[in-house]
């Protein structure tokens, strides 16, 4: 058996195309949604992130604006600077690219995103209204999972799902938005014993840890789902994932490669988020 592919990158194309009405209802209606991107410092990896943020914005008709600060900025200029941007009528979406200097706390700068704002869906109120199942912003990557699963018709309603890792940008916010669809939740993570016997088990893994091919056929359920956010750089500067692609994908149902998986449909559901924000703002109800 071979697992089929779930094509983030055609599916991420289909969400954009979808945008470009919704943002002609918008531009109809006398708004033009915003993103607005600060960067902090030079981290090469950051810039690119930004650069396809902003080129992703321009195809679907999305106004961007990329503040750049230096990497020594101080705590209060990034403060003042999001107070500015949170108080811009034309500004529907706020993003501070991370991660940031050490000097920055990263927690305090998320919090001071208006939350009505934060289209990354990292504010405690987004978590909080996530946790209770009323989400007013999805974290991008975790919703554009979510979309993938619905693009294959996948069955999440009392299936075993473990989601391999437990940050708040990923791993916590996917186990919620997976219960909410009413599937039995697992969160493994750097400290759980005989990890192979939970991932055996599961009909559907989410692997974000950042770990190289931590997931081998011999760990995955014959027909599982399987779904990888990692990524992480080899030597020689190649993309891959946490999952081992060529060996997983003769055990699996489905799989999603790295690059050309999760990647594409964050992006998509960042600007997904950003024309609701304006949508809001606008009293326009989405189809």
């Amino acid at each position: 058996m071979t697992a089929r592919i779930i094509d983030g990158k055609a599916l991420a194309t289909e969400v954009r195309k979808a945008l470009v009405a919704r943002v002609a209802r918008l531009n109809a209606a006398g708004y033009r949604p915003g993103l607005a991107v600060i960067l902090v410092g030079d981290d090469p990896a950051s810039a690119i992130y930004v650069r396809n943020k902003a080129v992703a914005c321009e195809q679907v008709g999305i106004r961007s604006w990329v503040d750049r600060l230096p990497a020594d900025a101080a705590e209060i200029a990034l403060l003042a600077r999001i107070g500015q941007l949170n108080a811009d009528p034309e500004v529907h979406g706020v993003l501070v690219q991370t991660p940031l200097p050490k000097h920055l706390d990263s927690a305090k700068v998320v919090e001071s995103i208006a939350f009505e704002k934060d289209v990354d869906g990292l504010h405690a109120t987004n978590a909080g209204l996530t946790l209770m199942g009323k989400p007013y912003f999805r974290s991008c990557t975790p919703y554009g999972v979510m979309k993938m699963l619905e693009s294959i018709n996948a069955t999440i309603e009392g299936r075993h799902a473990l989601v391999l890792g437990r940050s708040n940008m990923v791993g916590k916010p996917m186990a919620m938005l997976l219960l909410a669809a009413n599937a039995t939740v697992t969160i493994a993570h750097s400290k759980t014993r005989d990890l192979a016997l939970y991932t055996r088990a599961a009909d559907i893994l989410v692997a974000a840890v950042g770990r190289s091919n931590l997931v081998t056929a011999e760990m995955v359920k014959p027909g599982a789902i399987v779904i990888d956010v990692g990524t992480n750089r080899t030597p020689e500067g190649k993309l891959i994932g946490d999952v081992d692609f060529e060996n997983v994908k003769r055990v699996a149902g489905w799989i999603s490669p790295v690059p050309g998986g999760v990647g594409p449909m964050t992006i998509a559901m960042l600007l997904t988020n950003t024309v609701e924000a304006a949508e809001r703002r606008a009293g326009i109800h989405a189809h």
